[in-house]
């Protein structure tokens, strides 16, 4: 059932025989390799279903969650939407010290990018040099981290999520309190000879040094045993062994204290910017709110953010981003029946996060269908191909060969224990097909190389899908969207 307004359906273009004939012998083989329950729906770019195997079954679409939380909260905040991060206070410098009279506080929104690993993001210096530029040499007072709505910046664990994968690199932390995703980075070297202490030479992001202690013991070779412990002070404890002639080592852990890092990486900035900052609480208290901007950074455009979330699978970033939309818990509640609208079903999904991290989520493979062919008449739909990742980029690497150039796919995949899900656009000369691979069963690695070849298969042919999208990153990288044990 299409909702009212929605596009009606055209009359399908076929395909070859051949080619079906060849998708049959496909499917024959990917259910033996990987036998458990298959969901398949393959149309043109109008929703016309042209081959199937259980198109309405509900299924787990683990990471390709994230193509519909790209879609809904691209139509609630549009294309060119940006998060903000300020310095906000009341008062005044005192242009004799320097000292800034009053209150401040940080206000966090949830910037997926503040602070990113990567380095594409805004910086904490950035507000601090804005501070020092007005003449401010000294902050006094214990650092408050606020959203934008006057409430406490936080950070939890979704409750949808496994509890099991709380705290993993791909199941950090989420909230509006996030800096540099929530993960940090720590590069310890060897001591110059065997029974010296192993040395703290750089973190990411930068100030970590203040609440990283270092334990590990320099032994002889090249071979290094360290660990990282978070401690409950918000602290890290470094311990191990690393060998004399390793080099420096790297090691990264999930932020288990989100403030305690802010504050940290919050002192280096004000003491790059030459900001003294005397933590110990004002004499005078001021009781009006802070609304005077002292500072301020944003994000790149929502499609920029988008992009990245998509091209890396990161759950983090969609569960933000579902988060900037949906404006609280109802997030999912408001996805879903976006969803529905959008496909024109009545049933056929239930979301409970924006990431596909839960193992609740259920999508029908036709839903997937139904939404990519009509999201692209809605106002939000234009290029909305275009922030997904093409072949051969970030998560589909492993489609870099079989097809005759790079942009012929554009989709998002899924992993989870037990779940491999591949859903998308494939260009073709006369149009596209829309394509929702989904597998629920024991052997998901199998079968997501069978999902690989069904889109080699069906895009042999096929054309570069037109983007407006800035260059392309090519290297594959870590996927962050699903459980890698399984």
């Amino acid at each position: 059932m299409l909702v009212a307004g929605a596009p009606s359906r055209l009359p399908a273009q076929e395909l070859p025989t051949a080619l079906k004939a060849q998708l049959d012998r496909w499917y024959r083989t990917a259910k033996r390799s990987a036998p458990g329950t298959w969901g398949i729906s393959v149309s043109d770019q109008h929703g016309n279903v042209l081959w199937s195997v259980n198109p309405d079954l509900q299924m787990i679409p683990a990471s390709t969650v994230k193509l519909l939380t790209t879609g809904y909260a691209r139509t609630v905040l549009g294309s060119e939407a940006r998060r903000l991060t300020r310095v906000l206070g009341v008062g005044q410098v005192d242009e004799a010290t320097g000292e800034w009279m009053g209150r401040w506080v940080l206000e966090l929104n949830g910037d997926p990018s503040l602070e990113s690993p990567s380095g594409a993001g805004p910086r904490l210096q950035d507000l601090a040099d804005q501070l020092a530029a007005q003449g401010i040499r000294r902050l006094r007072g214990p650092m408050t981290a606020l959203r934008s709505d006057g409430s406490p910046a936080e950070a939890h664990f979704p409750a949808a999520w496994r509890a099991a994968n709380w705290g993993s690199l791909y199941a950090p932390l989420v909230g509006s309190l996030t800096l540099h995703e929530n993960i940090i980075t720590l590069y310890v070297r060897p001591g110059a000879k065997a029974g010296q202490r192993a040395r703290l030479v750089e973190t990411s992001p930068d100030g970590l040094n203040a609440v990283v202690n270092v334990h590990a013991s320099t032994v002889a070779g090249s071979r290094s045993r360290l660990r990282i412990t978070r401690m409950k002070d918000g602290g890290y404890l470094v311990t191990g062994t690393v060998g004399v002639g390793a080099g420096t080592r790297r090691l990264i852990s999930v932020a288990g204290d989100p403030k305690a890092v802010l504050a940290a990486a919050w002192a280096r900035a004000l003491q790059q910017a030459g900001i003294e900052w005397d933590r110990t609480p004002q004499t005078i208290i001021v009781e009006s709110p802070a609304d005077q901007v002292l500072a301020e950074v944003h994000s790149a455009t929502f499609d920029s953010l988008a992009y990245d979330i998509n091209r890396r699978s990161h759950n983090l970033g969609a569960e933000l981003l579902l988060s900037w939309a949906g404006g609280g818990e109802r997030g999912p509640e408001l996805l879903t029946e976006h969803v529905q609208q959008v496909a024109g079903v009545a049933g056929g999904v239930k979301l409970v996060d924006g990431s596909g991290m839960s193992h609740q989520d259920r999508v029908t493979p036709a839903t997937f269908i139904y939404y990519m062919a009509n999201f692209q008449h809605t106002p939000a739909g234009r290029n909305f191909p275009s922030l997904l990742p093409a072949n051969g980029v970030g998560t589909l690497a492993r489609l870099s060969s079989g097809l005759p150039g790079q942009g012929v796919v554009r989709a998002k995949t899924g992993t989870l224990s037990g779940v491999s899900t591949l859903v998308g656009y494939l260009g073709r000369r006369d149009g596209m097909f829309l394509v929702s691979l989904m597998y629920n069963g024991s052997r998901s690695r199998t079968a997501k190389r069978h999902q690989w070849a069904v889109f080699r298969l069906l895009g042999a042919d096929g054309a570069s899908i037109p983007s407006e999208d800035p260059e392309e990153i090519v290297e594959p990288v870590l996927e962050l969207g699903g459980d890698p044990s399984d």
